[in-house]
């Protein structure tokens, strides 16, 4: 077993998430960085006294260590039979944003956004820290700290591109009542993971929320994706959504074009766009991970891919209610006008997300291939991982489970120490 004693031995390691809880946690050493090639990654500007161990952000990291308690798993009125594939489900429902702007801009149907607006605007949150375009290079992406409707509603639609919200916690840190927490789920377990170890943190969390996420592309991956609509030069974007504007929507661009302030707009194939190109250029970490559905959050959100999106879908969302905190909110939020729901039964998950159950039921097999190549391992608890792997997969799948991470070990160099230029 791989023991992670210093911080930069993580995404030495290829294990970093990307997530920034550690340049939070050390602002005067360490700050986050874009690494086309890889993701989000931790610059060391300075090592702390103790030798680049940082001991509070290797309790937290979520690259090397996630795991749900026994008794989180154990809970009264969980629905049982997703406990193993999905974690801690108490509520499955499907609905949307009761807005139809934010219905529409959303990625599907707009839940996240709604609910973060309605705990600003009914439960006197001080804001919600989140992920949005970076104007300047809308290729990229920036935490925002939104305390309006129209701050929420100017970063609706999935980011397919690395995003670090926990760097900018200090928002969080410096409000002046509790806030919402947006993002994927290893940084919703990042922010977990303080409110359970660190002093204070447990009363700054109003509500978690945690979207469906496949793994996080590259920015080569968006590079790519840009080219593939003939866009060489991304001086000329002037914006940039992987989805939404209906469901599930297309990457589409508005460029400068011309003298005129005139608007050239590109468009490209939803499902070609990320099973082509953006799934290729995931970082090695979220092959190995755990956990595809925030099931650290208060409630996490993703595609009903159960069934067809047909022309004009306006969306709607899958909502796993993981807390009493979760159920409270979408409760009020229903009943408040913000969200429009229905109770679904508990076959809608696996039936939505069939590749993230499979990718599940790899996992057990994938780390014990990396321990068989002494390739850097993180250690996760109470996933299930080996009931998965023997009752999800059949035996061809197993045995590919095994081999074809042995061949990305070396393929992928995952040995070595990887590039770390810009």
């Amino acid at each position: 077993m791989n023991t992670f004693k210093t911080l930069s031995s993580i995404p030495e390691s290829h294990l970093c998430c990307g997530c920034g809880v550690c340049a939070y946690l050390y602002p005067e050493d360490i700050k986050m960085q874009d690494v086309a090639s890889s993701g989000r990654r931790p610059a060391f500007i300075r090592k702390d006294k103790s030798g680049d161990i940082y001991p509070k952000a290797l309790t937290v990291c979520p690259g090397i260590h996630v795991a749900h308690l026994p008794e989180i798993l154990r809970q009264k009125g969980l629905l049982a039979p997703l406990v193993k594939s999905w974690g801690p489900v108490f509520e499955l429902w499907e609905g949307y944003a009761a807005d139809q702007e934010i219905r529409f801009e959303g990625s599907s149907g707009g839940v996240m956004s709604a609910l973060a607006l309605y705990c600003l605007e009914k439960e006197n949150v001080a804001g919600v820290l989140h992920v949005a375009a970076d104007e300047g290079n809308p290729h990229l992406n920036k935490t925002i700290f939104s305390e309006t409707k129209e701050s929420i509603l100017s970063a609706t639609g999935s980011r397919y591109s690395p995003a670090s919200p926990c760097e900018q916690l200090k928002e969080i840190d410096n409000a002046n009542a509790p806030c919402v927490f947006m993002g994927k789920p290893c940084d919703v377990a990042a922010v977990k993971r303080l409110t359970d170890t660190q002093t204070g943190w447990s009363e700054k969390i109003a509500l978690s929320i945690a979207c469906f996420c496949a793994g996080t592309p590259s920015t080569n991956g968006t590079l790519e994706i840009l080219a593939e609509m003939g866009l060489e030069d991304t001086a000329t974007l002037l914006s940039l959504r992987y989805r939404g504007c209906g469901w599930p929507g297309k990457p589409r661009v508005e460029l400068k074009h011309g003298r005129n302030s005139k608007k050239k707009v590109l468009e490209l194939d939803y499902h070609e766009s990320w099973g082509g190109i953006l799934q290729k250029h995931r970082q090695w970490r979220c092959y190995i991970c755990p956990d595809h559905t925030g099931e650290f959050a208060d409630i996490s959100v993703g595609d009903p891919w159960y069934r067809d999106a047909t022309e004009d879908d306006p969306g709607r969302s899958l909502i796993l209610i993981r807390t009493e905190k979760g159920r409270a909110v979408l409760q009020k939020a229903i009943a408040s006008g913000y969200l429009i729901a229905e109770r679904r039964n508990e076959e809608v998950l696996p039936a939505s997300q069939v590749n993230l159950e499979k990718a599940r039921a790899r996992l057990w097999g994938q780390l014990i291939a990396l321990k068989l190549c002494r390739a850097p391992c993180p250690r996760y608890g109470g996933f299930s991982l080996y009931q998965c792997w023997r009752q999800n997969l059949n035996f061809t799948e197993k045995v590919r489970s095994i081999l074809g991470t042995v061949k990305r070990v070396f393929v992928k160099k995952l040995r070595e120490k990887p590039r770390t230029s810009l």
